[in-house]
């Protein structure tokens, strides 16, 4: 039956921007270029994140992909240096991480854990 998660699809204002923003912000490349969407690989990662280009984009969205990372302070920092805007680090008894936001204000996650 079900296999796999293919992709993670996150709505934006503008596929062309924002597509830019990822690539420039936090490195991803685009993989697929569809109309009004856009497959970007992270890293050498199986599984892919799709931003679908929406008129009304809800920046409170529940559902929100998390990222792994082996240095957080390092991306921390990076993200910073690059004006991302980041939430404050948090850490408890199994995971370090910090949110941040995209272009449309879509929640992101990083972690880092042993």
């Amino acid at each position: 039956m079900i296999e796999k998660i293919d992709t993670m699809c996150l709505a934006v204002k503008d596929v062309e921007k924002a597509g830019t923003w990822y690539e420039e912000k936090l490195g991803f490349t685009v993989s697929f270029k569809g109309d009004g969407y856009r497959v970007l690989s992270i890293g050498d990662h199986p599984v892919p994140l799709t931003i679908e280009e929406e008129e009304n984009v809800e920046s409170s969205s529940r559902s929100y992909p998390i990222f792994f990372t082996k240095d957080l302070d390092e991306t921390y920092d990076q993200l910073k240096e690059k004006e991302v805007n980041v939430g404050n680090k948090y850490k408890d008894a199994e995971n370090y991480y910090f949110d941040f936001y995209d272009l449309d204000g879509n929640r992101l996650q990083v972690c880092c854990y042993d």
